[in-house]
C-alpha cells in the first residue's frame, strides 16, 4: 500500500516536471523563430525602400554617364577620322588605293540615311530584348564602330557605319524611356505607404511630374557634356598637328551667311606633320576603352526598367500590335502638333556642329580653335539644363518658349551676319553665340522629354513614344546631310521657318488640352499568353497595367478601338497640370 501511494507521488511530481519542460521549449522556439524583440518593422520597411530610392539614382547616373561616354566616343572619333581624310597627304600616303574620300561620304551615308527606317524595328527591337539591354546591344554597336577604324577599309568602316545608323534611335529611344520608368519607380518608393493604403485608387494625375523634371534634368546635364568630352582627341592630339589659319584659310573669301556649302575654298591640306599609326592606335584604344566602360557601365550598375512579368506581358501583346502602335500613336493630336518640334531639335543640333562650326567658327578663327568653340556649347548646354527645373514651379511651355526665342534671336544674327575670314577679333561674339545656343539647344531638348513624360506617363506606351520622337529627330538629321549644299541663308531660313511653325503648333496643341479636348490613343491590347501557369489562372492576375504607375486612365476611361467603319473609335482624355 504505501508503494502505490509513493509511485502516486513520483507520478505527481513527473507530471508538472513535464508541462514545465514543454513551455520552456515552446518558449525558446519562440524566441528564436519569432520577431527580435528590437525589430521594429516600420523602421526597416523605411530602410528598405530607401534603398530602393538609392538605387533609382544610382541607376539614372549611371544611365547617364553611360549616354554621355557613348555619344563622346563617337562623336569624337568621327570628327578626328573626318579631319584625317579630309587632308590630301594623309590619304595619299597611308590609302592611296582605297579611294578614302569616297569611303567618307558611304560612311556618312550610312549614319544619316539608315535611321529613317528606323520605326519599322525600334519597339520590336525594345520590347524583345528590353529597355536596358537594348541599351547594351547599341552601345555595343557603337564599340564596334571605334573598333572598325583600326583597319579602315571599305569592308570595315561602311558596315558599321550602316550598322551604328540602325541603333542610333533604339539607343536613345531606350535612354528615354529608361529615364521615364526611373521617375516612375523613385515616385512610387516615396509614397509606399499612399500606395499600401489606396492601392485600388487612383494616383494623381501629376503624382509624378517633380520626379520626371528632376531625372530628365540630371540625364541631360550628363548628356551634354558629351560635346566637351567628344574634343579630347583635337586638344590632346590632333591640334599638335593642324596648320594655322593663315595656311588653312589662305582661299576662303566669303564666311557665314555668305557662305555657300560647307566652308568653299579651304585649303586641302589641313596637317603639317602626319601622325604616327602608333599614336593614332593609342588614341582609338583610348575611345575603345571608354565604349566599353559605357558597356560595363549599364551591364553592372543599371537596374531592369520593368519587373520580369511586367516585361513578358508587355511582350505577350502580340508582334503584330508592336509593330503597329507607333503609327497608331500618331493619330493623337498631341504627338502631331509636337513633330515640328521634333524636327528643329534634329535640326538644330546638327547645324551647330556642321553648319555653324564650320561656316562661322572655323572660317573666322581657324581649324584649330574648332574643339573650343564645341566644348563652349557644350558646357553651355550641360549647364543651363538645369533651367529646366524651373518647371517645377512654372508652367511648362515656358522653357521650351525661352529656348525657341534664344534661337529666333540667334537665327536672325546669322543670317544678317558673315564674319570676316581669318579675324581672330571677332572670336567672343563667335564664342557668345555658342554658349547662348547651347542654353537654347538645353531648354529645347530637356524640355521635351519632360513634355513627353508627362503627356504619355502609361509604361506600356513611353517606348512608342520615344520612338517617334527620336525618328523624327534623325529624319531631321537626314534632311540637313541632303541640304549640306544649299547657300547658309537658305539653310537659315529653313531653320527659323520650321522654329515658327514648331512653336504655333505647340502653343496650338496646349490652347487644346486646356479645351479638354478628346485625344485619340490606341488600346494597348491585352496580354495573350501561351501558357496557363498559377500566376494567371485567377481573372484578375496581375495583367500589364494593373498595377498603379501614376498614369491609369487610358484602361479606366478607353474602350476598346473600333474595329469597323460603322464603329467611331473611342478616345481617351488626359487633363494636364
Amino acid at each position: 500500500m504505501e508503494k502505490d501511494i509513493n509511485g502516486c507521488q513520483d507520478g505527481a511530481k513527473t507530471e508538472p516536471s513535464t508541462r514545465l519542460g514543454t513551455e520552456g521549449t515552446e518558449t525558446q522556439l519562440d524566441d528564436f523563430v519569432g520577431p527580435h524583440p528590437d525589430y521594429n518593422e516600420e523602421e526597416e520597411e523605411q530602410k528598405y525602400f530607401r534603398r530602393k530610392r538609392l538605387g533609382v539614382i544610382k541607376n539614372v547616373v549611371a544611365a547617364s554617364l553611360a549616354g554621355t561616354l557613348t555619344y563622346s566616343v563617337y562623336l569624337g572619333l568621327l570628327q578626328m577620322q573626318l579631319i584625317l581624310h579630309y587632308d590630301e597627304t594623309y590619304r595619299e600616303v597611308k590609302y592611296s588605293n582605297i579611294r578614302l574620300e569616297d569611303i567618307d561620304r558611304k560612311v556618312l551615308m550610312g549614319i544619316n540615311v539608315t535611321p529613317v527606317a528606323a520605326l519599322l524595328y525600334t519597339p520590336i527591337l525594345i520590347r524583345f530584348f528590353g529597355t536596358k539591354w537594348a541599351m547594351f546591344l547599341a552601345i555595343g554597336i557603337y564599340a564596334l564602330f571605334v573598333s572598325s577604324n583600326y583597319w579602315e577599309r571599305y569592308y570595315t568602316l561602311v558596315p558599321s557605319a550602316v550598322a551604328i545608323g540602325m541603333v542610333i534611335v533604339p539607343l536613345w529611344a531606350s535612354m528615354g524611356t529608361y529615364i521615364m520608368r526611373m521617375a516612375q519607380k523613385y515616385y512610387e518608393y516615396v509614397n509606399y505607404k499612399e500606395e499600401q493604403e489606396k492601392e485600388r485608387q487612383r494616383a494623381p494625375r501629376d503624382a509624378c511630374n517633380a520626379y520626371i523634371i528632376v531625372f530628365q534634368t540630371i540625364f541631360y546635364s550628363c548628356f551634354h557634356l558629351s560635346f566637351v568630352c567628344a574634343q579630347m582627341p583635337m586638344v590632346f592630339f590632333l591640334n599638335n598637328y593642324l596648320y594655322q589659319l593663315n595656311h588653312t584659310l589662305f582661299a576662303v573669301k566669303h564666311c557665314g551667311t555668305l557662305s555657300h556649302g560647307t566652308l568653299p575654298g579651304f585649303n586641302k591640306t589641313v596637317l603639317q606633320s602626319l601622325p604616327r599609326s602608333v599614336n593614332l592606335i593609342i588614341v582609338e584604344s583610348a575611345l575603345m576603352a571608354a565604349a566599353f566602360l559605357a558597356m560595363l557601365v549599364v551591364l553592372v550598375l543599371c537596374g531592369a526598367a520593368y519587373r520580369p512579368m511586367e516585361e513578358i506581358d508587355m511582350r505577350s501583346i502580340g508582334w503584330g500590335n508592336i509593330f503597329q502602335l507607333p503609327f497608331k500613336h500618331m493619330r493623337d493630336y498631341r504627338l502631331r502638333h509636337l513633330f515640328p518640334l521634333f524636327i528643329y531639335s534634329g535640326f538644330e543640333v546638327l547645324f551647330v556642329c556642321t553648319g555653324f562650326s564650320l561656316n562661322y567658327g572655323v572660317c573666322a578663327l581657324g581649324l584649330e580653335r574648332l574643339a573650343y568653340l564645341l566644348m563652349a556649347y557644350g558646357f553651355s548646354a550641360s549647364v543651363c539644363s538645369s533651367l529646366a527645373l524651373c518647371m517645377l514651379r512654372l508652367r511648362r511651355h515656358i522653357p521650351l518658349l525661352a529656348g525657341a526665342l534664344i534661337h529666333a534671336v540667334l537665327l536672325v544674327t546669322l543670317f544678317c551676319w558673315a564674319p570676316e575670314p581669318r579675324c581672330l577679333a571677332q572670336a567672343p561674339l563667335l564664342y557668345s553665340i555658342a554658349v547662348l545656343w547651347g542654353t537654347g539647344s538645353a531648354l529645347n531638348k530637356t524640355g521635351i522629354s519632360i513634355l513627353l513624360g508627362m503627356l504619355y506617363k502609361k509604361k506600356e506606351r513611353q517606348d512608342f513614344i520615344f520612338t517617334i520622337y527620336h525618328w523624327w529627330q534623325a529624319l531631321a538629321i537626314f534632311t540637313v546631310y541632303l541640304w549640306s549644299g544649299l547657300p547658309m541663308k537658305a539653310k537659315l531660313s529653313i531653320m527659323l521657318l520650321t522654329l515658327v511653325v514648331a512653336v504655333g503648333t505647340y502653343l496650338w496643341m496646349e490652347q487644346k488640352v486646356a479645351w479638354n479636348m478628346e485625344v485619340r490613343l490606341p488600346r494597348i491590347p491585352r496580354p495573350r499568353h501561351k501558357t496557363r501557369g498559377y500566376r494567371y489562372l485567377e481573372d484578375n492576375s496581375d495583367e500589364t497595367g494593373s498595377d498603379g504607375d501614376g498614369d491609369k486612365e487610358d484602361d479606366d476611361r478607353h474602350p476598346t478601338e473600333a474595329t469597323t467603319e460603322d464603329e467611331l473609335p473611342k478616345e481617351d482624355r488626359e487633363l494636364l497640370g
